[in-house]
């Protein structure tokens, strides 16, 4: 299973660095995560204020 960005992302940027595979990009509107790459760690989920990652 990989991890989702949903649309409560605020865009903050938080998550980007912590990805240690760099599956998280920069979306339109939200940060968006690469499911191929994503290892399903969490990273993304743990520094997150609004909790927008969220496992599919």
């Amino acid at each position: 299973m990989a991890y989702k960005i949903n649309d409560d992302c605020i865009a903050c940027g938080l998550c980007l660095d912590e990805c240690p595979v760099g599956a998280i990009s920069e979306g339109e509107d939200k940060y968006v995560i690469d499911p191929d790459l994503c290892t399903d760690c969490g990273s993304c989920a743990d520094v997150c204020p609004v909790e927008a990652p969220v496992e599919e």
